[in-house]
């Protein structure tokens, strides 16, 4: 009769190369990009398309209801666009099911910042290695703090590598 090696010793290999592809994965934030069309084409008529999961339901409900005052531009739309988009975003927003989380550390549950430079996650993923210095964001062709696809080119993808 043959012996068939233990099932741990067959799953040892699968963990073992899990474990080490896990921190390539761990190195940078993966969200879920923005799927919907008509969200997709009102958002990024004027400036990147921002994935839902970069803010929580409560800062994306506050962007959208002062559309006419939307960073210093007038970005209003129909109300039935308005709701469809804000429907949208809070329900993939980072404190959705749906989303990565890690955005909202150290974001008190009453915060609604309005912009993504506003987190506490940004602030520390980026200032504290000065990854944002004014000259670091000319070199990388950058027009303002939040220019995310400058340094992250598959940005509106979801996906936020560390370079």
């Amino acid at each position: 009769m043959q012996r068939t090696p233990h099932l741990p010793l067959l799953v040892l290999p699968v963990l073992a190369a899990m474990l080490l592809a896990a921190p390539l994965a761990a190195d940078g934030l993966r969200l879920a990009p923005v799927k919907d069309p008509v969200v997709a084409k009102e958002c990024s008529a004027c400036h990147m398309l921002y994935p839902a999961g970069l803010l929580p339901a409560r800062s994306w409900s506050t962007i959208m209801t002062d559309l006419a005052n939307h960073f210093g531009d007038n970005a209003e739309l129909d109300a039935a666009t308005t709701r469809h988009i804000t429907e949208y975003l809070a329900a993939n927003a980072a404190d959705s099911a749906k989303q990565n989380h890690v955005v909202l550390r150290d974001l008190a549950p009453t915060e609604a910042p309005a912009r993504i430079t506003a987190l506490p996650w940004w602030t520390r993923k980026h200032e504290r290695r000065d990854r944002v210095a004014p000259a670091m964001l000319a070199r990388a062709g950058a027009n303002f703090k939040g220019d995310c696809k400058a340094c992250h080119q598959d940005a509106e993808r979801g996906i936020f590598d560390d370079d």
